[in-house]
């Protein structure tokens, strides 16, 4: 997946917007304000993902390209290098995991407003 295909398909996603937030490379998707990915948009050498945290340690012990997340709660967050051996059907999986983790954090009020988009 390049860094194209990758914004387009998270922001197909219901509720979503980007922002550089912390910087002019750091890209942040957001989905009703709440961040559920970030990626360098000047190298996309990887991607942060919220990962439910069984369900990270398992990827991490299993794919070499998934580590805890940079500069994230490593609990929470997976980094997937972007080297080529995870699939984009997989990664497009991943981020569907993601996105879907924060909207079942938010309150109802946030979740109610997401279905009526």
């Amino acid at each position: 997946m390049n860094i194209e295909s990758f914004r387009n398909y998270c922001l197909s996603k219901k509720g979503v917007t980007e922002e550089f937030p912390f910087d002019e490379q750091a890209l942040v998707f957001k989905v009703m304000g709440k961040m559920f990915t970030i990626t360098n948009v000047d190298t996309f050498e990887s991607v942060n993902l919220k990962c439910d945290p069984e369900l990270a340690e398992e990827l991490r012990e299993q794919y070499d390209a998934v580590t805890p997340g940079y500069h994230m709660n490593k609990k929470h967050w997976n980094t997937i290098l972007m080297d080529g051996t995870i699939s984009d059907k997989v990664l497009a999986e991943w981020i569907d995991h993601s996105y879907n983790l924060v909207v079942a954090g938010m309150p109802k009020k946030l979740r109610q407003e997401l279905e009526a988009l």
